[in-house]
């Protein structure tokens, strides 16, 4: 949590004289799946395609550049899957971080694509019910356990002015964490591979404060 406090102390610091802009959003969440081994076996770990719903609270200079705090909530069910057989159990995720954003145009116009990339923390979370023994053990346990990462956010978009308080916005972002391997844990002599994509499409509506 200190780091969503030093994020929007950061972003009051750097927000004076600007526009502010609160809003909500909500959309997919699809990751990319990772590859697990174990002896004589292999398969893929990760998370089923699921919901995200979150908000933010941003800046803008009227220009071409500006930054935001951000809360995402997931929903998204833990998974191993080998041979044809897929084990599920139940899980989400909470995301905090600061993004920076770089628009292509300046807020005189209607429609302003923007790229954006920032870091912070997200949350992993098993809520399933775990059992004595679990399909596909031999590769990953799926658990009822919390993990905290570190977050790159990386994303772009676009934003329609509606009226004069009111934006509309669609963007895709790509969170990227190191694999939680306490929540989804390797099995005695299995690997995971790689880190972790979370391919994230979104829509929001803001609103401009005076």
């Amino acid at each position: 949590m200190k780091y969503a406090f030093c994020a929007i102390a950061l972003l009051a610091a750097t927000a004076h004289g600007q526009q502010w802009e609160v809003g909500a959003l909500g959309g997919g969440a699809f990751y990319l799946n990772n590859s697990v081994t174990g002896a004589g076996a292999s398969g893929t770990a990760g998370f089923r395609p699921g919901l995200s719903a979150g908000g933010w609270l941003g800046h803008t200079n009227g220009g071409r550049y500006g930054g935001e705090v951000r809360y995402l909530f997931q929903l998204n069910s833990l998974k191993v899957a080998s041979g044809g057989e897929t084990h599920t159990f139940g899980g989400q995720s909470h995301m905090m971080h600061y993004d920076f954003l770089i628009h292509m145009k300046t807020a005189e116009d209607s429609v302003r694509p923007f790229f954006a990339i920032g870091g912070g923390l997200k949350g992993y979370r098993g809520t399933g019910v775990e059992r004595a023994f679990q399909p596909l053990s031999n590769l990953a346990i799926l658990t009822k356990t919390s993990e905290w990462k570190p977050m790159l956010s990386l994303g772009a978009g676009l934003k329609w002015q509606l009226n004069a308080k009111m934006l509309l916005r669609v963007e895709v972002r790509d969170f990227v964490t190191p694999f939680p391997k306490s929540v989804i844990l390797p099995s005695p002599g299995a690997k995971i591979s790689g880190i972790v994509h979370d391919i994230t499409p979104l829509v929001g509506i803001s609103y401009l404060l005076d």
